[in-house]
C-alpha cells in the first residue's frame, strides 16, 4: 500500500511517497547517482564505495524497513521519482533522526529539497517529536542549505566507520 503527499512548490506538485521494501533497488540507485556525482573531491572513491556498501547493502535497508520508526519517501513529481529520505522518528528523546536525503541532479533548483524538508517537520511533528537532527559532511555544500532552511550545527564530530575510513561531520539541529 502507497500512502502519497502532495506538497505545493512553486514549480510543480511535489508528490513524496512512502517507499516499501520492494523500493530498495529504486533507493539504491538514486543513492549512488547521488553519492557518485556529489562526493568525488569531498571523499575518495575508495571510501564512497566503502560507504555505499555499507550503508546500501539489500541487508542494510531490510533492517530499516523492519524498524517500525523508520521511513523512506520517494519524492518527486506526477513524472517521475527525484530522490529519496530516510528518517527515523524517536531515535532520541522527541527527536527524530534525517538519516539521508539524496536528490538526483535534475531535481536541483525545484524546490524537491525545502518541500521534504518541510514535509519531514510536520512527520516529526506529528509522531511527537520536538527536534529533528542531521549529520553533514564538513565540506559538503549541503550544510549551507541546511543553514538557510533553519538548521543550526550544536556539535562537531569525526566517527570511524570501519576500513581506516571516518566520517568528519557537522551535527545540525532543528526545534519544531
Amino acid at each position: 500500500i502507497y500512502r502519497t503527499y502532495l506538497c505545493v512548490s512553486s514549480f510543480f506538485m511535489m508528490k513524496n511517497t512512502k517507499a516499501t521494501i520492494e523500493n530498495i533497488t529504486l533507493i539504491k540507485e538514486i543513492a549512488e547517482k547521488s553519492w557518485r556525482k556529489h562526493y568525488p573531491g569531498i571523499l575518495s572513491n575508495e571510501q564512497i564505495e566503502y560507504m555505499l556498501e555499507q550503508m546500501y547493502s539489500e541487508t542494510e535497508l531490510q533492517n530499516h524497513f523492519e524498524n517500525p520508526n523508520y521511513h523512506y519517501y520517494l519524492l518527486g513529481d506526477e513524472e517521475k521519482t527525484l530522490g529519496i529520505m530516510g528518517f527515523e522518528n524517536h531515535y532520541q528523546e522527541k527527536t527524530t533522526k534525517l538519516h539521508r536525503i539524496y536528490l538526483l541532479e535534475e531535481a536541483k533548483g525545484k524546490g524537491v529539497g525545502k518541500d521534504a524538508l518541510q514535509f519531514l517537520k510536520e512527520q516529526a511533528k506529528n509522531s511527537g517529536d520536538e527536534r529533528i537532527i542531521l549529520n553533514v559532511n564538513k565540506q559538503n555544500p549541503s550544510y549551507y542549505f541546511y543553514v538557510s532552511q533553519g538548521f543550526k550545527v550544536y556539535e562537531e564530530g569525526v566517527f570511524e566507520i570501519g576500513n581506516g575510513y571516518v566520517m568528519d561531520d557537522y551535527l545540525m539541529e532543528y526545534f519544531l
